[in-house]
């Protein structure tokens, strides 16, 4: 069985973070999305068929031509023309059936399984927001039509972008959408006009990453799956509670408080007398100093958060150095949810408490402070003691 993953697409909803790597090697639990997927195909697929475009060699270096027992194939998709030009381009290297899926959400292996049972599925999820996603319409345990995004934020049964096809679909000619692009649904829609039955499955496990935001959520999800390991050392006088995974080499100060579910990476130093909260994943070769509260967070790769800091709700990217006393704020004074701007539109979040989302080789300035929900973009800097009101781009 063979798997085509979508990894083509430039993602701007997830600036900053996809200014210096694909979405799908954004992430979450130390480790990278596809990487989450690919772990979710062992034994069900022996081949994997990875669409790529934007920052291609990354991922080709990153996964190269197997992933355990997956071999890959990479296929280039030269002009960005949506989901069904990116499966039009695997097209010669298909075998009669093959599941199809994005690249960066995360998937569960039960869910496609179950798929499986059927010549042709489309998996669904009920989401508290359709208006950011196609909307799916069911009869029984088959789909009906495809909705395009409603305007109203109402619930709604969601697509979740997992398909199982066959190359049968291919005798479509596929037409232009209204956004100009080549899309995997109008394949779902050409399939129901002829009758066939293509089968609902509903997921019992989708996280979308649709906002930089989301990763925080799927952190949280896959946090409280793992099991506790210790490979580094832990010195007399630190605190380890709860569920917390720490990697080999780490070294874990005395006066550390840690609170699982937690992971710390490779190589990393932590402490002394600093708190680790919850929800809260570190990555290799990073550092936490003295005084140092991190919660709910992601931290990236060579990052350190200098002393007498704070890190709340917030995704921090690869080499980024926090100076001394730099704090983020995650909370509106007014308790209402942190907005955000997404281009060039400001918006709800949906979190109550949110801190900031900082890109790779940003330097912060001693007693920086940022606002709920602030960005900054990679490699840029602040001024000791500068308050960040605004993106920083």
């Amino acid at each position: 069985m063979q798997a085509v993953i979508m990894c083509a697409g430039n993602s701007t909803r997830t600036y900053p973070l996809t200014l210096t790597k694909p979405k799908p090697l954004l992430r979450v639990a130390n480790k990278t999305i596809l990487a989450h997927n690919l772990e979710e195909l062992q034994g069900i697929v022996d081949k994997a068929i990875l669409i790529v475009g934007y920052k291609k060699e990354m991922i080709k270096s990153e996964f190269k031509d197997s992933y355990k027992k997956i071999k890959i194939t990479y296929v280039e998709q030269e002009i960005p023309n949506g989901t069904g030009g990116a499966l039009l381009t695997a097209k010669e290297l298909l075998e009669e059936r093959f599941i199809v899926l994005n690249g960066d959400d995360l998937f569960a292996g039960a869910d496609i399984k179950k798929c499986l049972g059927h010549r042709y599925c489309l998996l669904g999820k009920e989401v508290e927001n359709i208006s950011q996603f196609g909307e799916i319409s069911i009869k029984g345990n088959l789909v009906d039509k495809l909705v395009e995004k409603p305007a109203t934020q109402i619930k709604g049964l969601a697509n979740t972008g997992l398909y199982v096809l066959d190359k049968d679909i291919f005798t479509h000619t596929l037409q232009k959408s209204k956004r100009g692009e080549f899309e995997i649904v109008d394949y779902i829609r050409f399939l129901l006009e002829k009758k066939e039955d293509v089968f609902f499955e509903r997921a019992s496990s989708w996280l979308p990453i649709t906002y930089p935001w989301s990763l925080l959520d799927a952190n949280d999800a896959l946090l409280g799956k793992i099991i506790p390991s210790k490979k580094g050392k832990v010195e007399s006088g630190a605190t380890i509670i709860g569920t917390v995974q720490i990697g080999k080499g780490t070294r874990i100060l005395a006066g550390a408080y840690i609170e699982g579910p937690v992971i710390i990476g490779d190589n990393c130093k932590i402490g002394p007398n600093c708190y680790i909260r919850a929800n809260t994943t570190i990555g290799n070769y990073s550092k936490i100093g003295n005084a140092v509260e991190v919660k709910n967070s992601i931290i990236g790769d060579n990052t350190s958060i200098g002393h007498l800091s704070y890190v709340g709700d917030s995704i921090i990217g690869d080499h980024v150095n926090f100076g001394a006393g730099t704090i983020t704020a995650n909370l509106k004074h007014d308790n209402a949810n942190v907005r955000s701007q997404v281009k060039d539109t400001i918006i709800d979040t949906g979190r109550r408490k949110l801190g900031t989302v900082v890109g790779d080789k940003v330097h912060t300035g001693i007693h920086t402070s940022i606002y709920p929900g602030r960005k900054i973009w990679p490699e840029k800097m602040t001024l000791p003691g500068e308050i960040v009101i605004k993106d920083i781009v």
